[in-house]
Parts: C-alpha cells; sequence; structure tokens
C-alpha cells in the first residue's frame, strides 16, 4: 500500500520503482557541474517528475493507456538525457549504468501494466 490517502488503492509495482529512482535521482543531480545542475539536471528531474505524474494519473484514471504511453516516453527520453549527461562527464559510468537498469526495469514495469491493462479491458 502508499501513503495517506490512497490506503483504497494499490500503488503499482513501477510507481514504487519510479519513487526510488528518484530519490536516488535528485542527490545525484546535486552532484552535476553548477552550471548543468540547471539546465540538464533539471531537465532529468522534470522529466522523472513528469513520468511520476503519469503513473499517478494512470493509477487514478480507467483509461490509462495514454498516461502509460506518455510514461514510457519519458522513460525513453530519460535514457537520452542520461546518456548525454555521461558523454559530458557529468555523470560516471556506475551512476549511469544504475540508471541504465532502473530505466529499463521501470520500462518493462509500464509495459507489462499497460498490456494487463488492453487485455483486462478486452475481455
Amino acid at each position: 500500500m502508499g501513503h495517506a490517502g490512497s490506503a483504497d488503492r494499490k500503488v503499482s509495482p513501477a510507481l514504487e520503482a519510479l519513487n526510488g529512482f528518484i530519490r536516488w535521482l535528485v542527490p545525484t543531480v546535486e552532484r552535476f557541474p553548477r552550471s548543468q545542475k540547471f539546465l540538464l539536471g533539471d531537465r532529468i528531474q522534470a522529466t522523472a517528475l513528469d513520468v511520476l505524474d503519469r503513473l499517478i494519473e494512470a493509477t487514478y484514471t480507467k483509461a490509462r493507456q495514454a498516461h502509460l504511453q506518455s510514461a514510457n516516453l519519458g522513460v525513453e527520453k530519460l535514457r537520452h538525457l542520461f546518456r548525454i549527461a555521461v558523454d559530458l562527464r557529468f555523470l560516471d559510468q556506475d551512476r549511469f549504468e544504475f540508471a541504465a537498469r532502473a530505466l529499463d526495469e521501470i520500462g518493462r514495469m509500464i509495459g507489462g501494466w499497460a498490456r494487463r491493462d488492453r487485455a483486462e479491458h478486452a475481455a
């Protein structure tokens, strides 16, 4: 179960995984060079928070597909932004590998959620 106010609704594994990723992400972006914290760093954080918004919307609405597609697109954007950060040496290889694995896992969870939702609505 989630936090206050969500006792009647189970929080998806994708949402939980993304929450953990964001808790890792914020201090990681703080290590970026000052000039990039406010450009690339902010873009990465804003994109991650947008994905969080889409997953919350998918949790609390019956028409989930558009939200899940948007969340999946956001995960793909994050993959590209992280590649740029590592290429520019704002992010070390270990942190990049952690982010890549986490984003792959979150993407698979979102894809599975979307497939289950389509199957439920087709039945």
